[in-house]
This record gives C-alpha cells, structure tokens and sequence, in this order.
C-alpha cells in the first residue's frame, strides 16, 4: 500500500478572523523645543485588518503592506506627530494605514507606556535628567473603519501598600482546611491593574488628563478608608474614579493579594508587634472585578 493511499483526506477549511503587523516597537520620543525637555517612551503593537485572504491562502502578496514599513511608519509618524497622548497617535496610526494600505479596512493599535519623572537636584526637577517609574500606562485604539474609534486606557504595576487600617474577618471558617486567623490590623499590598472605557460621544478627550486623573484618584482612594477586604477597597476605588472622571463609563481591575505574613518570632524569644513580615510571593489570591456606571 502507497503512502499516498495512508493519507487522510485533505478537509476543507477556511480563513477565519485575521490580523498582522508590528509588535515590541520601542520608541521614544525627546521633545526639545524648550530648553527643558519632556520625554515619552512606548512599546507599540499595530494590526491591520482587513483584504488579506489571497496572502494566507494563495501566498499572494499583492498589495499588502510589509511589515517593516509599520515599524518605519510608527518612527516617521512619531516625528512628524505624536504631539499629544498615545491614545490620539494611535488613531493617527490606524486611519494612515487605512488610507495608504489597498487591503486595509481597519486595525488596532497597543501602546505601553513608561513614565519617567524628573530627576530632583537641589529640591528642584532636572531639565533633561529623568528617572523611570514602576507603573506604566496602557492603551488600546481599535477601528474597522479608520475613521470612528473604540479607545479603552489603562495602567498596571501600580504596587501601593498600607501598614495598617486594613483587615479579614467574617469569612467562611471551614473546620477542616481554614488556617489563615481572622484580623482586624494587616498590612494589605498589591499591584493595581485597570483598564477603563469611553462614554459613547466623549469624542474631544484630553486622554492624558483623564489618566492622571485616574492615576491619583486610585492612590488616593486606597489611603482613605479602613479595608475590610481588597475587595472593597477595589470597588470603592471604581466609584470614586467614575465620581472623579465623567467621561468614564466604566473600570475594570485586577489586584493581587500580595502576603505580607507576621513571622513568627515568638520561638526565638522575640515580641512581633506586626513589624517584622515575610513577603510571600505566591500563591495569592486574586480579585478581578468590573465596575460600572449604574443606569
């Protein structure tokens, strides 16, 4: 028996949703028109999305733009734009590649940003010396037709931590398998993921307001009130933001519970009084959560 009578028979298939572009773009852009300049430095994604069925099917390249002149049009678009937030330069890189690309009928684009603040000499902020901060801003520009826009921002690795006015009790006490004893007084720590959406009509947005705004509002929130779960302090957390940005209509978060345990210094004849902790990085518990404009 050949070979060929062992084969399956080929089936039938089809292209199914489909994008391609450029990921892990590193750009940074160094404003100079002053003598005391500003930087921002992304990590951008674009996708394009639209007539690429003859490419995957037939190997038929025709009319479709490489992706080597994404990453060249990411840098030449930076220069000659990008003056504002990355929210607006990804509605500016989505509506080129659909005007310049024949295939193209929309996209997305993904930006990372990392925040750099001035370096402090002499109790005053450098002109041109910078130091990189833990969290970083994110932002996503989706459109499928190059002209109307879904815009969702957002921010991770926000690591805050309180030493007190925290706490867990009134959970299930299961007989078996529930070790971990209830408290009144913890320190409570955990990295602050969040994403937010637009109001339908919030069109002129000054996004990097909006995302200060945000970004104060959570630091503030989480200092202001005793914390009988993160649970809480998370949706207190998405109410005051909402309160705080109208042009919100909704947040999502993820926040880890990152264990800071009392360590037992009792054996070696030692008082703890909830100073000395062991950081325990895992497992943790893991709360995830929308929270939403009540209609």
């Amino acid at each position: 028996m050949t070979q060929t009578q062992n084969s399956p028979t080929q089936v039938s298939a089809r292209l199914g949703a489909n994008n391609y572009g450029k990921a892990e773009v590193k750009l940074m852009k160094v404003f100079r028109d002053t003598a005391r300049h500003e930087i921002r430095e992304l990590t951008v994604r674009v996708a394009m999305t639209g007539d690429f069925g003859a490419a995957h099917t037939h190997g038929d390249n025709t009319d479709l733009v490489a992706t080597d002149t994404v990453r060249n049009t990411i840098y030449g678009l930076a220069k000659e734009g990008f003056q504002g937030s990355p929210e607006a330069f990804g509605k500016e890189l989505i509506a080129h590649f659909v005007k310049t690309g024949p295939r193209v009928t929309g996209g997305f684009a993904e930006f990372t940003e990392f925040l750099w603040e001035r370096l402090q000499v002499g109790g005053e902020g450098h002109d041109h010396a910078f130091v990189r901060q833990m969290p970083q801003r994110t932002v996503r520009v989706e459109s499928q037709d190059g002209q109307t826009f879904q815009v969702t921002s957002g921010l991770e690795n926000l690591y805050v931590l309180k030493t007190t006015q925290s706490g867990w009790e009134g959970y299930l006490l299961d007989e078996r398998f529930t070790t971990l004893p209830e408290t009144h007084d913890r320190v409570m720590a955990t990295f602050v993921t969040c994403k937010w959406e637009y109001l339908d009509g919030s069109v002129e947005v000054d996004y990097d307001d909006v995302w200060a705004r945000v970004y104060r509002q959570i630091q503030e929130t989480f200092t202001d009130h005793y914390s009988p779960s993160l649970q809480n302090t998370l949706f207190l957390m998405g109410q005051a933001v909402l309160t705080a940005c109208p042009e919100i209509s909704r947040i999502w978060f993820q926040m880890p519970n990152k264990h800071h345990l009392k360590y037992n210094l009792e054996r070696f004849g030692l008082e703890n009084n909830n100073e000395i902790f062991h950081v325990d990085p895992e497992p943790y518990g893991l709360m995830e959560a929308w929270v939403e404009r009540d209609a």
